[in-house]
């Protein structure tokens, strides 16, 4: 046992209300063994009964009992949240049962007497099973978790165990894409034979989150994810990319073994996605919409891609994927839940990402005779996301090396250069007109006032007015006709 400072801002309160037999255990202690501060503190009390812990910590905050049966607390105190657990045994329910194995199929039994190293048994990986008594900054670690964290290696901490919570196969690949860990290989097998068939979806898609967002390369929580089988079980959609080819000549990015997969593509796209968003300073919540688009935007190359005798020799194509990938990206957005953050619509954006990824490209083949009306279009179509849509075109662009990009490549700089230049901006693409715009002139609400709009709003983005003034008269010229014609 050695010993390891650990101060937090509550710490003095629980080792005077539990002396010692409080401990902080997992991630906290692991993150301070790195040497990285941590805000998440989870605490093991033993030696009490839960009723006992419950009374003394209602005198100092809030508490609210998760659970009975697992022996946790959640304990707030001026804002700041704690969980507080009872030493405890986990035992899966029988397989046999109707309605499965799943993450919630898990009997848990608090104990308070149960020795500490007993409930660090039960936990997932040994860089997580230790912990760290309070008082006197004692460490506990009978699995040699201290020694993973400076080898920087995932172990199991009890093989049998592992699969009574299948979501541990998912966090593997979280853990070792996050933490830069590598797993032991004695984790493949046991994690490719534990049913997934029950694991919640939300919790699914949190760690897939987890890894896209807090990864500086999410591509290793992807290939691990891969490796593990949990991306055939849990993504199919993505996994079908795993056995679709690219054309070499213009994707020469291949796997360790040499294959031109789109899956290695992907791979490498979010990557460079991620270190974007880092440079462009992006918030969460377009960060994690410009990662999902970058990991489904050839998502329909599944579906499309063919042989083509083009320019003399056979060439891979995949004509129509835009348009495939964002209808696959829909129903697995769907299925993950994943809709809006922070009043951000995560899942909207993603898909005008995904739907439009190819045009910048087009713009910068095409850029000699482009006028203004074509970056109107492509603003319009992103809901003013510009950035957005520069990012994701630089991504794809560099998802052809493995070398991190410093910043947005030339053509995506010319792109927002010419954004800029032509003053075309989230505001400058709002419709001039709405449906109230349009009642004085007698226009009902109904289909013909929609179809009205639409005309208008088009005529606007290819340049033909730019005030609202102009816009109403304009309106005014188009029921002339059909005034007349139901006068006839």
């Amino acid at each position: 046992m050695k010993s390891l400072e650990a101060d937090f801002r509550d710490r003095g309160l629980f080792v005077r209300l539990f002396k010692d037999g409080v401990y902080t255990v997992g991630g906290f202690v692991r993150d301070r063994l790195r040497g990285i501060p941590s805000e998440d503190v989870d605490l093991l009390v033993a030696g009490r009964r839960l009723e006992d812990v419950v009374r003394s910590l209602k005198k100092h905050g809030r508490v609210d009992l998760v659970g009975r049966s697992f022996g946790v607390i959640k304990f707030t105190r001026a804002g700041k949240t704690y969980d507080v657990a009872l030493p405890r045994t986990d035992r899966a329910m029988d397989k046999n049962l109707p309605d499965g194995r799943g993450h919630k199929d898990i009997v848990v039994r608090t104990d308070p007497a149960l020795p500490v190293e007993e409930d660090l048994r039960r936990r997932d990986f040994r860089c997580n099973s230790i912990a760290l008594r309070l008082s006197d900054g004692t460490l506990i670690d009978p699995f040699e978790g201290r020694r993973d964290i400076r080898q920087r290696r995932l172990r199991l901490t009890n093989p049998a165990a592992f699969p009574e919570d299948p979501l541990r196969v998912v966090r593997a690949a979280r853990f070792a894409s996050v933490l830069g860990f590598r797993l032991d290989p004695e984790i493949y097998p046991v994690a490719q034979k534990v049913d997934l068939g029950g694991l919640s979806i939300e919790r699914v898609a949190e760690e897939m989150v987890k890894i896209l967002l807090d990864s500086s390369r999410p591509s290793r929580g992807l290939d691990e994810l891969f490796k593990l089988g949990a991306l055939r079980r849990l993504f199919p959609e993505l996994y079908a990319l795993t056995l679709v080819i690219q054309d070499s000549l213009f994707h020469p990015e291949k796997d360790a073994f040499g294959h031109h997969t789109v899956w290695r593509h992907t791979e490498l796209t979010v990557d460079q996605a991620r270190r974007l968003a880092e440079r462009l300073g992006f918030p969460p919540p377009k960060a994690l919409a410009l990662l999902l688009a970058a990991l489904y935007h050839d998502a329909g190359k599944a579906e499309t891609t063919r042989w083509e005798f083009k320019r003399g020799r056979m060439a891979v194509t995949s004509v129509g994927h835009d348009l495939a990938s964002e209808r696959i990206a829909r129903q697995a957005f769907r299925r993950l839940k994943i809709f809006s953050w922070g009043g951000f619509d995560v899942a909207s954006a993603a898909l005008t990402l995904i739907r439009t990824h190819h045009w910048a490209a087009e713009l910068w083949q095409n850029r000699a005779s482009l006028t203004k009306k074509a970056f109107n279009r492509l603003a319009a179509e992103a809901g003013g996301e510009i950035e957005l849509v520069a990012a994701l075109d630089a991504a794809d662009r560099a998802g052809r090396g493995g070398r991190l990009v410093s910043g947005l490549d030339r053509q995506a700089r010319w792109l927002l250069g010419k954004f800029a230049e032509l003053n075309v901006t989230k505001e400058s693409i709002r419709p001039l007109l709405l449906g109230r715009d349009l009642l004085p002139l007698g226009v009902p609400p109904g289909p013909g006032m929609g179809a009205l709009l639409k005309e208008i709003y088009r005529r606007q983005l290819d340049g033909e007015f730019e005030t609202k003034a102009a816009a109403l008269r304009a309106a005014g010229r188009l029921l002339r006709p059909a005034a007349a014609k139901a006068v006839r």
